[in-house]
């Protein structure tokens, strides 16, 4: 038999057709990082991030009766049924480690995506990173407002941002008002990085538009070894409201010098962070009762939801603790990247950089009090609404928006 040029031609070209075919059918596993401090001040934070990622990938990997995206059947569909394997990097809360980290797990681990990474300070570094090589990156907890708004094409973030919590948190003190409660001033309590600054430039806007009265503004550096001087100057503003943005070890550090110093608010309105975190609860929740916190998160959404509840028993049996305002957000990014990448049908990161963009899902499809999942071209979700939680007896219970809350707020704090 005589094999003509036409005859190797032909060949070459269905070859050439086949091998995306081939290729999909040899993607076994779909790698996508995770930057997060796994030592120093953070690290259960770290911990906490792996657990709830875990929680999502176990969904994700095998057969399960939730309604979340890809939760029925196996893996990936879009990618023949291949799974996820997750590769984590400590950033140590550092900027300039998390930039490095960042650039190892693109480079060396060939992750296809990135999800990051606590602290708002070292998601801009990994983000430029991300841009750099064309990876997309999931701020999955950052929520310093500035982030989605540096004309970057590779970031997304489906939970609210600073001025979207602190908007509610001034719905919630505009309702209070109305009750009759005391409500008027307020101080601001924020760290020195990216989040903290975000934060007070939010809620001072937001102070002078509505008409309260700021009253102490105490800029700190972010992990301090003292809040002496700080606490002082906050006893002697006496504000109505003290409004922290803080990290755990800063939030625990505080609250003790209160305690010490004999200062006691009248209401204590946190921007999260470390006011979610059940460590700082150990060590101080006897000094914080009926304090209250934004979230994206409520437990309570279960008894509407039951998905909720038995996807935090999964992440309970994990970890030894419910979901909160940062595990639930990893959880779901994890959900959002993956759906994403499935849709791309490809580890491309342009193709899933447009399937994401491309992204609009249910807020019934998730574990959270959100209208739905949609980005804007800043890459921001902008249907991401925030809940007021407080804590009462041990536990966070929802006291707003009304269509959330299970109980009325008290007020004054205990």
């Amino acid at each position: 038999m005589t094999i003509t040029r036409r005859d190797l031609l032909l060949g070459a070209t269905a070859t050439a057709a086949l091998m995306p075919l081939v290729a999909r059918a040899q993607t076994s596993e779909v790698v996508i990082g995770a930057t997060y401090p796994l030592s120093g001040s953070g690290a259960q934070v770290g911990v906490d991030a792996q657990r709830a990622f875990e929680t999502a990938i176990d969904i994700i990997n095998n057969d399960q009766e939730f309604d979340l995206p890809l939760a029925k059947g196996v893996g990936l569909p879009g990618l023949g049924g291949a799974k996820i394997r997750i590769v984590y990097a400590d950033t140590q809360g550092d900027p300039q480690k998390g930039r490095a980290e960042a650039e190892r797990l693109i480079t060396q681990e060939k992750v296809c995506a990135i999800l990051g990474s606590y602290q708002s300070a070292v998601a801009v570094t990994i983000s430029q990173i991300c841009e750099r090589y064309q990876t997309p990156f999931m701020s999955a907890d950052n929520s310093s407002p500035s982030l989605h708004r540096r004309g970057l094409k590779y970031y997304f973030r489906a939970s609210p941002h600073d001025e979207m919590f602190s908007a509610g948190m001034f719905d919630f003190l505009d309702a209070m008002k109305k009750k009759g409660a005391k409500a008027n001033t307020l101080a601001l309590f924020h760290e020195d990085t990216i989040f903290g600054t975000d934060s007070a430039n939010a809620q001072t806007k937001l102070a002078n538009e509505r008409g309260y009265k700021i009253v102490a503004d105490i800029k700190y550096r972010a992990n301090s070894p003292s809040l002496s001087a700080e606490v002082q100057q906050l006893k002697a503003a006496n504000a109505d409201v003290l409004m922290p943005s803080s990290y755990t070890t800063d939030g625990i550090l505080l609250v003790k010098t209160m305690a010490e110093l004999g200062y006691k608010p009248n209401a204590i309105v946190a921007q999260a962070a470390g006011f979610s975190e059940k460590a700082l609860y150990d060590a101080v929740g006897d000094k914080l009762e009926g304090a209250i916190t934004r979230g994206s998160f409520s437990l309570d959404l279960a008894a509407k939801r039951p998905m909720v509840g038995k996807i935090n028993d999964l992440f309970k049996a994990k970890s030894g603790k419910d979901l909160n305002d940062n595990t639930s957000r990893q959880f779901m990014a994890m959900i959002i990247m993956a759906d994403a990448i499935n849709r791309a049908k490809s580890t491309d990161g342009e193709k899933i950089r447009d399937a994401l963009a491309a992204t609009e899902m249910s807020g019934e499809q998730t574990i959270m009090p959100w209208k739905r999942v949609k980005f804007d071209e800043m890459g921001q979700n902008n249907d991401a609404d925030p809940v007021l939680l407080q804590y009462i007896g041990g536990k966070f219970v929802t006291i707003f928006p009304t269509q959330a809350a299970v109980a009325d707020a008290v007020w004054p704090m205990k």
